[in-house]
């Protein structure tokens, strides 16, 4: 189980004392928080991509190459990646070019986003979303996986003889995962492929995943890629403790209550209970946390949301410590005693370069074979 954090890079005042981070100052949190998550021992940082206020994170790949020079181990991600306003020859330059700097350690989640106003300014149409976001992605694949790639499609101008560089690092493109939120064809676009589906499973009850994530599994079957229970999927989270929930409670809930996407709405009290979101205790944490498997199955990917609605750095940091020393233990001993063999690990770069080279050795055998009895 691959466990981490994603940051939805929100710019907000912090409702305790009135005052407003810079975006310099969050920009230079995230960096922050992603080295916090490599020191206790997390696996993954993701950030997402916005281009309206009030957030900061235009250009996710510049963050994670900074990121990535001064960190060793964890996966640079991006909670989103606009796959619908992007475009398909950017988005493979750019991830294949971080892949090299990061040594491999990049993946990407993609998301069609869910801010109207944004299409426009990238000459697109937000009622064309799903179909943007097949025809593009299908496009990305082929210049990830094509050296030479020859297209004409609806949304761009044709490409003939075209290479895309760098190519992917040892041939092997970054991992992609699909997030979505309420998009059936999303789900069945990440299974058709084969790829991964992340389900941010943060503001909504569990019902409403259980049917995309559901969704998901049975076409990942369907198209031959494996047992539904062996899909790749990943889920959001979010959590806010103290050592005594009681001190846990009484510090979120001005955040809570004064939050751009879920206040001065149902009360702290009903949003945890019909909610992912845990405020209280490390074990509370724990035994919430450990409720999704029995949710949503095996999965492979647990990411948490940690610094939004106004907390300021300090505090994050906090969370994560508290985190790394009494959840991060407990939840690695659990998740690995329940996962049945057959149920595969989150895919890596190396693990994936492995796979594409027995592929392609088995490959050699069969033809080489063909060819003898010929």
């Amino acid at each position: 189980m691959e466990i981490g954090v994603f940051s939805v890079s929100d710019i907000t005042t912090d409702p305790t004392t009135g005052r407003t981070p810079t975006e310099n100052e969050r920009i230079k949190a995230s960096v922050a928080i992603a080295k916090k998550v490599e020191e206790i021992g997390m696996d993954v940082y993701a950030i997402g991509e916005h281009h309206n206020r009030p957030f900061f994170s235009s250009s996710p790949t510049t963050t994670l190459a900074y990121i990535a020079a001064q960190t060793e181990r964890i996966t640079l991600s991006t909670a989103t990646t606009l796959i619908t306003t992007n475009d398909p020859v950017k988005v493979a330059e750019d991830f294949a070019m971080l892949q090299h700097l990061a040594d491999g350690r990049v993946d990407l989640i993609m998301g069609r986003g869910n801010t109207a106003p944004v299409y426009p300014w990238f000459g697109k149409n937000i009622q064309d979303g799903i179909e943007l976001a097949i025809e593009n992605y299908s496009l990305l694949r082929r210049l990830w996986d094509e050296d030479t790639v020859n297209w004409s499609g609806k949304f761009r101008t044709p490409l003939q003889n075209f290479t895309s560089t760098p190519r992917p690092l040892d041939g092997v493109a970054p991992f992609v995962w699909h997030g979505s939120i309420r998009s059936p064809q999303i789900a069945e676009l990440a299974a058709y492929y084969g790829d991964g589906f992340f389900a941010n499973n943060i503001f909504w009850p569990k019902e409403h995943y259980q049917q995309l994530i559901g969704l998901y599994r049975e076409r990942f079957e369907h198209y031959g890629h494996g047992n539904a229970d062996q899909a790749i999927v990943g889920l959001g989270g979010q959590f806010f403790m103290r050592k005594n929930s009681q001190d846990a409670v009484k510090e979120f809930r001005p955040y809570f209550d004064n939050a751009p996407v879920y206040g001065h709405g149902p009360s702290l009290e009903d949003f945890t209970s019909q909610t992912p979101l845990t405020v209280g205790s490390p074990q509370e944490v724990i035994e919430k946390t450990l409720t999704f498997r029995d949710y949503f199955g095996d999965y492979q990917r647990q990411l948490f949301l940690v610094d939004h609605a106004g907390l300021p750095l300090k505090t994050v940091l906090e969370q994560l410590d508290l985190f790394g020393e009494e959840v991060l233990p407990v939840l690695r001993k659990e998740f690995a005693a329940r996962k049945p063999a057959h149920v595969p690990d989150a895919p890596t770069h190396a693990s994936r370069v492995a796979a594409s080279a027995l592929a392609a050795a088995a490959e050699d055998a069969v033809a080489h074979a063909s060819g003898g009895t010929a």
